[in-house]
């Protein structure tokens, strides 16, 4: 489970992370919009540094931030970011949303949350991971009310949430000037509920172009759609 995680052109560390590299993260750096050619991004709550990574290989972004709370993950993350070929252009700040908004007069033309979103407010003994997995440690209203200050005018916001949560979250959004601009709807297999919802907001609103992505047509057998998405990265994509 701590092996490092080898992609195509770079590799992630995450012995000392709560949160591994799952499917959400891959997801959500894959298809984050950089068509605008965005000149600044930002990752909040980097985690491994995985999505910032792929972002810095996705574009010409000459900046790059991600911010990290959790002591341990953000040494992760610098290193992740130093070993990569994008090191240059990655900068990972130890800080909480609240704390870096107080220090930040910048805004970004790309923003990009992978939130902790399990509501249920059940210890697991772990500080490091419930800080990583539990809604509580940064709640959708803060984490909006950030993503709403730090954005450029015309930039985006790209996040993941859970498929139930979606009409909320987006609902929440509106009420800090956040609106959705395209909506990917992720389902395990055909049979399969809706699980997760991508979701790309930005300062004006307009209609909202939905689609849906099927990850495999059985157990490792990836459909079209999914290989598409992920192939620039996965190894044995």
């Amino acid at each position: 489970m701590n092996k490092p995680f080898k992609f195509k052109q770079f590799t992630v560390h995450q012995d000392r992370c709560a949160m591994k590299i799952g499917t959400d993260g891959v997801l959500l750096g894959a298809w984050t919009n950089v068509e605008c050619q965005p000149e600044s991004i930002l990752d909040i709550g980097a985690g491994t540094g995985l999505i910032a990574l792929m972002l810095a290989q996705r574009s010409s972004a000459e900046v790059i931030d991600a911010i990290e709370i959790d002591a341990e993950a953000y040494e992760q993350c610098v290193d992740n970011f130093e070993q990569s070929p994008w090191g240059d252009r990655l900068y990972c700040y130890h800080a909480g949303l609240d704390e870096f908004m107080d220090e930040i007069d910048d805004t970004y033309d790309v923003i990009v949350c992978n939130p902790p979103f399990y509501s249920e407010n059940v210890s697991s003994g772990n500080l490091q991971r419930d800080q990583a997995r539990q809604n509580d440690f940064l709640p959708f209203a803060e984490l909006l009310e950030g993503a709403s200050s730090l954005l450029a005018n015309d930039g985006i916001f790209s996040t993941i949430v859970p498929y139930k949560e979606e009409e909320d979250f987006v609902r929440l959004a509106a009420t800090f000037g956040l609106y959705p601009q395209r909506c990917l709807h992720i389902k395990g297999n055909e049979q399969a509920t809706i699980k997760r919802s991508l979701l790309e907001f930005v300062t004006q609103q307009q209609p909202c172009t939905v689609k849906e992505l099927i990850i495999e047509t059985e157990r490792h057998q990836y459909t079209a759609d999914y290989i598409r998405l992920t192939q620039d990265f996965y190894l044995k994509m």
